[in-house]
């Protein structure tokens, strides 16, 4: 029993040492497969760290490399700029030099005209004492010259005058009895020694008519004969067939001389005609045709003007020659309306056309745009905000 105990006793213990060994082995087991693993991961990272590595290390090299070829680049660039320099030093040293020499050459120059210039000032100063003498001897003989020069225009305007007195006399003694003291145009007053703008009256060709007209003795050399004048709009110009003939204002105002009047004044002769204007902001303009004559009543007192020039407007805005006259009550344009009673106001309209100087007189201060108002197209557009107008004529050849 004894022996059977010690063989139990010693099977268990066997029993034990097999069981304790194959823990101690299971737990080896799993320490080595832990260490296997943790070497599998820290390989793991290696490995990522060294692809990093040589990742960072190609992009270091191709850096390198633009760096080196950079590098040669400015290595050349810089061998040019030093090649460049040596050649702007080597032209410097001859620049200079030429400099040197020129400095040499301009100093001899320099002390002559010093020298010449000394001798200058030593002659001026010597014709500045002469000067000085004459001066004073001329002093007092200026005011004798003076009074001498005073004397000679007084006689010469005098002696000028006596002259034009003359041949005014000249041409009153050649003209028959019943023309003395008659004068045709404004013109032929101006001639006769009368210079001042005012009112005058002359004779009609071929008539006994006189009429009363404003002469503007200023203008251009003077002698124009006014055919309408507008200032102030206290005159309607807004009238009839016959007003517009026999005319209407008065001559020292806002008048319109008259169309039977001018055309018979304006085809005695060769006449020009001129055309004066200003508007509101105070900017003068003019128009002027070389030549200029209405027809008579028959012909509707058609106009003919050429020649043109002047400031008011690239070109003429007066119609084209052959333009019949028309008035509120007798309409002779060329549009199916009547342009006379469109505009208010009697002149030579063709299909209404660019100009209109007998239009509505609008106060300055209206900003409105009227299409009746005072019209000179080619100046001032369609709607003209005008404070004068004049229409004057005088002898072509004047």
């Amino acid at each position: 029993q004894l022996s059977l105990m010690s063989k139990n006793v010693r099977s268990g213990m066997e029993e034990m040492k097999r069981t304790a060994v194959h823990t101690q082995t299971a737990a080896m087991l799993e320490m080595g497969t832990n260490l296997l693993s943790q070497s599998a991961e820290q390989t793991r990272k290696l490995t990522d760290v060294e692809t990093q590595v040589l990742n960072q290390t190609s992009r270091l090299e191709i850096q390198l490399l633009e760096y080196s070829l950079f590098t040669n680049r400015l290595e050349k660039h810089i061998l040019l700029q030093t090649q460049e320099i040596s050649r702007l030093s080597d032209k410097n040293s001859f620049l200079e030099q030429r400099l040197l020499a020129l400095e040499a050459q301009y100093g001899k120059e320099l002390q002559g005209l010093q020298s010449e210039k000394q001798q200058l000032q030593e002659l001026l100063e010597r014709q500045s004492r002469m000067v000085s003498q004459l001066q004073g001897e001329l002093g007092s003989s200026a005011l004798n010259s003076t009074l001498l020069q005073r004397q000679q225009a007084m006689l010469t305007d005098t002696v000028q005058q006596l002259l034009a007195m003359v041949n005014h006399c000249n041409e009153i003694s050649n003209r028959p009895k019943e023309e003395l003291l008659t004068f045709r145009d404004c013109a032929e007053i101006l001639r006769s020694g009368v210079a001042e703008s005012g009112i005058y009256s002359i004779r009609l060709p071929n008539s006994t008519q006189t009429v009363k007209v404003f002469c503007d003795m200023k203008t251009r050399g003077g002698g124009w004969t006014v055919l309408q004048h507008r200032t102030n709009g206290s005159v309607d110009f807004y009238r009839g067939w016959r007003e517009y003939k026999m005319g209407f204002g008065e001559p020292s105002g806002e008048h319109w001389l008259g169309n039977e009047i001018i055309h018979k004044l304006t085809s005695s002769q060769e006449y020009s005609l001129h055309v004066q204007l200003q508007d509101r902001e105070g900017n003068e303009a003019f128009s002027h045709y070389d030549r200029f004559y209405i027809d008579g009543e028959d012909n509707n007192y058609s106009l003919h003007a050429e020649g043109f020039s002047g400031t008011a407007g690239r070109t003429s805005s007066l119609a084209h020659t052959g333009t019949q006259f028309s008035t509120k009550d007798r309409d002779n344009d060329r549009c199916t309306c009547k342009c006379a009673q469109l505009a208010s106001g009697g002149w030579w309209f063709d299909a209404c056309g660019p100009s209109n100087l007998n239009g509505i007189y609008y106060p300055a201060s209206s900003n409105v745009v009227r299409y009746n108002g005072i019209k000179w197209y080619y100046w001032k557009g369609p709607n003209m905000m005008t404070i004068m107008t004049t229409m004057m004529v005088r002898p072509k050849d004047f």
